[in-house]
């Protein structure tokens, strides 16, 4: 009897150690990226442009309403090859609006990529050198639609990793 004890406790023994070396931290990405100085400059940026793109969008919305005014404005008795030219500038120009959108989305899109990138190294950056610090096991983001729940041995290291980044 005294041996099969001796025996569940040596095989017990190891697992209870190596559970106890297993050490889970969390971090809010979210606060973090957002919180940082660099992604309020990044965003004004970002803003700016968006503004840029949106007046030029404006003053293209302006002249295809103009154009469609004209073409519905046409008498009845206008030449069809005029009219034809004219819806066909019409339709071209639509054409070109959209290719004009498509192209302004594209390239604020990629204008973000470029600004936030060096933001989430950062980030990931401050993350390893608290991991390391901490002996994390592992870090994983605390996303809410990820989580369901989690308590002791996990710890939340988001204030840790804004104080590493010097952010409040």
């Amino acid at each position: 009897m005294f041996k099969k004890i001796l025996l569940v406790a040596a095989l017990i023994l190891p697992m209870l150690a190596s559970a106890q070396t297993l050490k889970i931290g969390l971090v809010d990405l979210n606060e973090l990226i957002t919180k940082m100085p660099d992604t309020a400059e990044a965003e004004k940026k970002v803003g700016e442009v968006s503004k840029k793109y949106e007046d030029e969008y404006a003053k293209l919305g302006e002249e295809m309403k103009r154009m469609y005014d004209e073409l519905q404005n046409m008498k009845e008795d206008e030449l069809p090859a005029i009219r034809e030219r004219k819806a066909r500038e019409f339709t071209d120009y639509q054409q070109k609006i959209q290719q004009f959108e498509q192209t302004a989305m594209q390239d604020i899109q990629r204008m973000t990529q470029e600004l936030m990138a060096p933001i989430h190294q950062k980030v990931r950056t401050a993350i390893e050198a608290v991991s390391k610090e901490g002996s994390y096991s592992l870090v994983q983001d605390k996303n809410p639609q990820l989580v369901y729940y989690y308590d002791a041995p996990v710890v939340d290291i988001t204030n840790d990793v804004k104080t590493k980044l010097g952010i409040k």
